[in-house]
């Protein structure tokens, strides 16, 4: 499942949580047209949380309120531990290799960081980003999408 297939599923789930409602007359119009007015102008209303026109925002509300944000920072570290799981020694004290690289080299660590998120990206059947540079795990979009409303 590709980043559009997504958007556009996650448009769907917007619309299915949201009624149209008719600012006007504030009320809800479920035929897509005011019965008081007639106006087909209309909000999208979300329970509990507010009404605007478009579903941008629904979508938004869904990402923070369901989704967890992948954290690349630490998910860059947990990476580099794999890689290299053992301290590093100078003279007669231990480091964490990690958090050594991170501190002896803050740009060279921002710009392998920064390659790595690249090249993990590529790979869309893990990871979906959106324009905000927020990341989620695709399987959780999946699990989303395939909740019962």
């Amino acid at each position: 499942m590709d980043q559009q297939e997504i958007l556009k599923q996650l448009k769907q789930l917007a619309l299915k949580r949201s009624q149209p409602f008719c600012y006007s007359c504030y009320e809800v119009a479920p035929s897509g047209r005011c019965k008081k007015c007639g106006s087909d102008d209309l909000m999208r209303l979300l329970p509990e949380v507010g009404c605007e026109y478009g579903t941008d925002w629904i979508v938004d509300h869904i990402l923070k309120t369901e989704l967890e944000p992948i954290d690349m920072d630490q998910a860059f570290e947990d990476f580099v531990r794999e890689c290299y799981p053992e301290n590093t020694k100078v003279g007669w004290m231990e480091f964490d290799t990690v958090t050594l690289m991170k501190e002896m080299d803050p740009i060279g660590w921002r710009c392998a960081q920064s390659d790595w998120e690249s090249s993990e990206l590529q790979e869309l059947d893990q990871y979906i980003q959106f324009p905000q540079s927020t990341t989620y795990w695709t399987a959780d979009f999946i699990k989303l999408l395939e909740r019962p409303l």
